[in-house]
C-alpha cells in the first residue's frame, strides 16, 4: 500500500503528541508499504515553523529530512498533473495544503493518512 502522510500525521509521528490509531500504527510499520511525505507537507512545516506556530526541536533544514530517514519517509515531489488535477476538485476544503495532498493521492494511487473529515469526503482513499 502507498500511504502519503498528512502534515499533521507526520508531526503527532515525530512529536508523539497524539496516539494514532492502532491500523494507522500497523500501517506504518508494515514493512510492503510505502510511506511519504509530500513536498507540500514540508512546504506548510516551513510556513508555520516560520510564523513562530510550530516550534521544533531542531533547525527546520535539519528536522524534516532527518525524521524523515529516521522513519524510512520518502519525500513525494509536486508534479505537474497532481497541481493540474486540484482544479477538477470540489470546493470541499478551502485549505490548499490539503487539496494537493488529495491531488497526489488521487494521482498517484495513495492512501491519505489523515484525521481531518474534510479530506475523507473526496474520491481518495484514506485512513484514519
Amino acid at each position: 500500500m502507498k500511504l502519503l502522510l498528512d502534515t499533521c500525521a507526520f508531526l503527532w509521528i515525530v512529536n508523539r503528541e497524539r496516539a494514532l490509531p492502532d491500523r494507522v500504527v500497523t500501517a506504518l510499520t508494515t514493512p510492503d508499504n510505502e510511506v511519504s511525505l509530500s513536498a507540500v507537507s514540508v512546504w506548510e512545516i516551513a510556513i508555520k515553523h516560520g510564523r513562530g506556530r510550530l516550534p521544533l526541536p531542531d533547525a527546520l533544514e535539519r528536522f524534516v529530512p532527518h525524521v524523515r530517514k529516521r522513519y524510512g519517509i520518502a519525500l513525494l515531489a509536486v508534479d505537474e498533473e497532481a497541481a493540474l488535477h486540484v482544479a477538477k476538485l470540489p470546493s470541499l476544503h478551502l485549505d490548499p495544503f490539503d487539496r494537493m495532498l488529495v491531488s497526489q493521492a488521487i494521482v498517484h494511487g495513495m492512501t491519505i493518512v489523515t484525521p481531518d473529515p474534510l479530506v475523507t469526503q473526496y474520491p481518495a482513499r484514506t485512513m484514519w
